[in-house]
């Protein structure tokens, strides 16, 4: 059931022919958590064959796949919040609007934090928040400040054209944050 709950979760974030098999062997050896052995497989695309997935998957099938695996445990776990630190990484343009949906819905009944530098991610927030340095040649220090919507817009304007955005990099942020 699990590994087909992860098809599932797998086929949201386009990869509709992605499967995962989990092999467990039972060991005569005790290690520090028990004797079961587990190994994860995968297999990204159809008509492949199911290798252990740290030696197969992208970073973009990794971070899905790790997104997907924390979209299923958040059903059965009772955390009160979930940190996404860059799930995103090696993922773009539609990929990134479909993880930004699913960790809406887990954001349905958790409360979600996720970092990242994807426009398509930080717009489908509720609240955003930037993290900054500030550093006077002998000292760094992190800041944190709540953004209201107009700042969201410019920061999200940063993240598709740079610091030197243009008019179009500003209509983009608002789009995007409009599909959520």
């Amino acid at each position: 059931k699990f590994e087909s709950e992860i098809k599932h979760n797998l086929a949201e974030l386009s990869m509709p022919d992605a499967q995962l098999k989990i092999n467990l062997k039972t060991s005569d050896t005790f290690y520090a958590n028990g004797t079961d052995l587990i190994e994860f497989t995968f297999s990204a695309n159809a008509g492949h064959d199911f290798k252990p997935i740290s030696k197969v998957a992208s970073g973009g099938e990794l971070s899905r796949f790790m997104l997907a695996l924390k979209s299923l445990t958040a059903r059965v776990m009772h955390l009160p919040t979930l940190i996404f630190d860059e799930i995103d990484t090696g993922v773009s343009g539609q990929v990134a609007l479909q993880m930004g949906s699913v960790m809406q819905k887990i954001a349905a009944t958790h409360q979600v934090i996720s970092i990242t530098h994807l426009p398509q991610i930080a717009a489908k927030g509720r609240q955003h928040l930037n993290v900054f340095k500030i550093s006077n040649n002998t000292k760094t220090l992190s800041g944190i400040k709540t953004l209201n919507e107009a700042e969201r817009v410019t920061e999200i304007a940063k993240m598709i054209g740079g610091n030197n955005y243009s008019a179009t990099a500003e209509t983009q942020a608002r789009e995007l944050m409009l599909l959520n």
